[in-house]
Formats: C-alpha cells, structure tokens, sequence
C-alpha cells in the first residue's frame, strides 16, 4: 500500500534532492573580502579579483536529480518490495557517490582557495544530501520489515 511509512521516507528522499539541486552546498571566504568560492550541484565558482573561474559540475546536478527520480519512481512500486528494495540500493550507491564527490570537491580542490586553514561553509544544499542517506536507511529497513511481514503471514496460512 502506499500508506506505509517507507513512502513517506521516499517522498522525504526527494524533497532533499530538491533542495540539494536548489540551493548552495559549500562556500569559502578568500584571503582578501571580495574573494568567495560557491559550490552549486551545477557549478564550482572560485572569484579571485576581478576574475572568477567557473567548472561545471553537471555530472553532480544529474546524479541528484537520479537519486530523487528513482526514490519518486520506487513509491509507486510499492506492490513489489523488492524492486523497493534494488531502488534504495542504488539510491544509496548514488547517494555515497555524491558525497564523495561534494567532499572531495569541498576539502580537497576548496582546500587550495584562500586559506587553507578554513574549511569554509557547509550550506543547506550538503545537509540535504546527509538527510537523504538517512532517509534512504530508514525507507531501506522498513521495506525490509515490511516483507518479512508478509513472508511470516504466508507461512501461517
């Protein structure tokens, strides 16, 4: 059914990828105060002076809109468990993608920008994509709950 407490936490997958794909995920202050380095799911933006480097980063923006694709597409499978259950896999493999690239791109290439002591700042865009795994974990389980339910009432019938 598509009551369960499982879709909540798909439909939940998705409002974070959303906001994830909409809002910032890291910026950094430079040495001097115009400076700033943004982190978007589409693009890495390093402003040095007048002159501002851009890198796309679409590969990111595609995996996130794949993952809230894919979680909005598992909700409506909820007859087969475990079609629910392969889709959360691949959320959760695609999930962990993501963040490696957001923190390889984060304390790795940002390290190189300003000072290298400061982090910088994470921003809502990275939280949603924490929030994300962990609701994919809780949707995991109880999908999983859920079909044991039904194996044990089949034995007893």
């Amino acid at each position: 059914m598509i009551q369960r407490v499982q879709t909540i936490f798909l439909f939940l997958i998705t409002v974070a990828m959303g906001i994830a794909l909409t809002n910032p995920i890291w910026e950094k202050a430079g040495v001097q105060s115009p400076e700033m380095a943004h982190f978007t799911a589409l693009r890495y933006v390093q402003q040095q002076g007048i002159t501002t480097f851009e890198t796309p980063t679409w590969y990111l923006a595609l995996l996130i809109a794949l993952v809230g694709l894919s979680s909005l597409y598992a909700i409506f499978q909820y007859k087969n468990r475990l079609t629910q259950t392969a889709m959360c896999a691949a959320n959760a493999l695609m999930l962990t993608s993501i963040m490696g690239i957001v923190l390889y791109r984060t304390l790795y290439v940002g390290k190189e920008y300003g000072n290298s002591a400061d982090q910088g700042t994470f921003l809502p865009g990275f939280y949603a994509i924490i929030a994300a795994l962990v609701f994919n974990a809780l949707a995991n389980r109880f999908i999983r709950r859920d079909e044991k339910l039904v194996r044990g009432s089949d034995r007893l019938r």
